[in-house]
Protein backbone atom coordinates (compact mmCIF):
# COMPACT_ATOMS: atom_id res chain seq x y z
CA UNK A 1 0.00 0.00 0.00
CA UNK A 2 0.95 3.64 -1.44
CA UNK A 3 0.79 6.18 1.42
CA UNK A 4 1.67 9.84 0.84
CA UNK A 5 4.15 11.79 3.06
CA UNK A 6 2.77 14.35 5.09
CA UNK A 7 3.76 18.08 4.25
CA UNK A 8 6.27 18.35 7.39
CA UNK A 9 8.15 14.83 6.56
CA UNK A 10 8.45 16.09 2.54
CA UNK A 11 10.03 19.24 3.77
CA UNK A 12 12.08 17.71 5.92
CA UNK A 13 13.18 15.44 2.47
CA UNK A 14 13.42 18.69 0.56
CA UNK A 15 15.62 20.74 3.64
CA UNK A 16 17.96 17.60 3.68
CA UNK A 17 18.53 17.31 0.04
CA UNK A 18 18.93 21.51 -0.44
CA UNK A 19 21.31 21.14 2.45
CA UNK A 20 23.65 17.78 0.99
CA UNK A 21 23.27 19.27 -2.74
CA UNK A 22 24.64 22.73 -1.86
CA UNK A 23 27.41 21.12 0.10
CA UNK A 24 28.60 18.95 -2.78
CA UNK A 25 28.36 22.35 -4.66
CA UNK A 26 30.79 23.82 -2.51
CA UNK A 27 33.10 21.22 -2.00
CA UNK A 28 33.87 20.66 -5.62
CA UNK A 29 33.99 24.49 -6.30
CA UNK A 30 35.50 25.74 -3.16
CA UNK A 31 34.66 29.26 -4.17
CA UNK A 32 32.45 29.76 -1.06
CA UNK A 33 29.29 30.17 -3.53
CA UNK A 34 26.98 27.77 -2.05
CA UNK A 35 27.73 26.90 1.33
CA UNK A 36 25.92 29.77 2.26
CA UNK A 37 22.52 28.29 1.00
CA UNK A 38 23.37 25.22 2.57
CA UNK A 39 23.64 26.87 6.00
CA UNK A 40 19.85 28.43 5.09
CA UNK A 41 18.71 24.57 4.78
CA UNK A 42 20.25 23.62 7.59
CA UNK A 43 18.28 26.08 9.91
CA UNK A 44 14.77 25.13 7.71
CA UNK A 45 15.68 21.83 8.03
CA UNK A 46 15.41 22.34 12.22
CA UNK A 47 12.46 24.06 11.43
CA UNK A 48 10.67 21.26 9.42
CA UNK A 49 11.63 19.41 12.40
CA UNK A 50 10.12 21.18 15.25
CA UNK A 51 7.26 23.31 13.09
CA UNK A 52 6.79 20.26 10.47
CA UNK A 53 3.22 22.54 8.82
CA UNK A 54 5.00 26.35 8.71
CA UNK A 55 6.18 25.97 5.27
CA UNK A 56 6.42 29.80 4.80
CA UNK A 57 8.35 30.43 8.00
CA UNK A 58 11.18 27.69 6.75
CA UNK A 59 10.98 29.38 3.16
CA UNK A 60 11.38 33.01 4.89
CA UNK A 61 14.38 31.41 7.28
CA UNK A 62 16.16 29.92 4.51
CA UNK A 63 16.14 32.98 2.56
CA UNK A 64 16.58 35.46 5.32
CA UNK A 65 19.68 33.23 6.97
CA UNK A 66 21.23 32.81 3.22
CA UNK A 67 21.26 36.18 2.18
CA UNK A 68 22.40 37.34 5.69
CA UNK A 69 25.94 34.63 5.18
CA UNK A 70 26.17 35.94 2.09
CA UNK A 71 26.34 39.43 2.48
CA UNK A 72 28.25 39.42 5.83
CA UNK A 73 30.30 36.19 6.08
CA UNK A 74 31.23 35.70 2.45
CA UNK A 75 33.60 38.53 2.74
CA UNK A 76 35.23 37.59 5.81
CA UNK A 77 35.81 34.12 4.71
CA UNK A 78 37.26 34.79 1.36
CA UNK A 79 39.65 37.19 2.88
CA UNK A 80 41.48 34.47 5.04
CA UNK A 81 41.11 32.20 2.34
CA UNK A 82 42.64 33.00 0.06
CA UNK A 83 45.45 30.47 -1.79
CA UNK A 84 45.83 31.28 -5.84
CA UNK A 85 46.42 34.83 -5.03
CA UNK A 86 49.99 35.02 -5.97
CA UNK A 87 51.73 38.41 -4.32
CA UNK A 88 53.90 40.76 -5.66
CA UNK A 89 55.19 43.83 -5.15
CA UNK A 90 53.69 45.76 -8.49
CA UNK A 91 51.19 47.76 -6.55
CA UNK A 92 53.72 49.93 -4.71
CA UNK A 93 54.12 51.16 -8.07
CA UNK A 94 50.73 53.01 -7.93
CA UNK A 95 51.04 56.34 -6.78
CA UNK A 96 54.41 57.03 -8.89
CA UNK A 97 55.58 58.83 -11.33
CA UNK A 98 56.76 57.29 -14.95
CA UNK A 99 58.18 58.96 -18.21
CA UNK A 100 56.26 58.23 -21.42
CA UNK A 101 58.83 56.52 -23.44
CA UNK A 102 56.23 55.60 -26.70
CA UNK A 103 53.36 58.15 -26.87
CA UNK A 104 49.53 56.63 -25.44
CA UNK A 105 46.65 57.52 -26.83
CA UNK A 106 43.14 56.50 -25.68
CA UNK A 107 43.13 53.72 -28.16
CA UNK A 108 46.74 52.14 -28.48
CA UNK A 109 48.80 51.23 -26.03
CA UNK A 110 51.93 52.91 -25.20
CA UNK A 111 55.09 52.64 -22.85
CA UNK A 112 56.27 54.02 -19.46
CA UNK A 113 59.67 53.71 -17.66
CA UNK A 114 59.18 53.68 -13.70
CA UNK A 115 62.01 52.12 -11.74
CA UNK A 116 63.90 52.04 -14.41
CA UNK A 117 61.76 49.18 -15.90
CA UNK A 118 59.35 49.57 -19.13
CA UNK A 119 55.64 48.91 -18.66
CA UNK A 120 53.08 48.40 -21.22
CA UNK A 121 50.80 51.47 -20.40
CA UNK A 122 46.91 52.52 -20.99
CA UNK A 123 44.93 55.83 -20.48
CA UNK A 124 41.37 57.79 -20.79
CA UNK A 125 43.60 60.75 -22.65
CA UNK A 126 46.68 61.42 -24.70
CA UNK A 127 50.00 61.15 -23.69
CA UNK A 128 53.06 62.15 -25.67
CA UNK A 129 56.72 61.20 -24.96
CA UNK A 130 58.48 62.41 -22.38
CA UNK A 131 55.83 63.41 -20.35
CA UNK A 132 55.29 62.69 -17.27
CA UNK A 133 52.46 60.23 -16.11
CA UNK A 134 51.15 59.02 -12.65
CA UNK A 135 50.13 55.14 -12.20
CA UNK A 136 46.14 54.67 -10.77
CA UNK A 137 46.23 51.07 -11.04
CA UNK A 138 47.72 47.76 -12.68
CA UNK A 139 45.36 46.22 -14.84
CA UNK A 140 47.27 42.70 -15.69
CA UNK A 141 50.34 42.98 -17.04
CA UNK A 142 49.74 47.03 -18.17
CA UNK A 143 49.78 50.10 -16.14
CA UNK A 144 46.82 52.59 -15.91
CA UNK A 145 48.07 56.05 -15.61
CA UNK A 146 47.31 59.26 -16.33
CA UNK A 147 48.92 62.63 -17.48
CA UNK A 148 49.76 64.72 -14.97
Amino acid sequence: MITLLSLGDTMIIIWFSVFIFAGIIEISTMDLTSIWFSIGAFFSLLLAVFFPNELVLQLLIFVIISALTLIFLRPIFKKYLKRNEVRTNADRLIGKIAICTKAISEDERGYVKIDGKLWTAVANESIEINEKVEVLAIDGVKLVVKKL
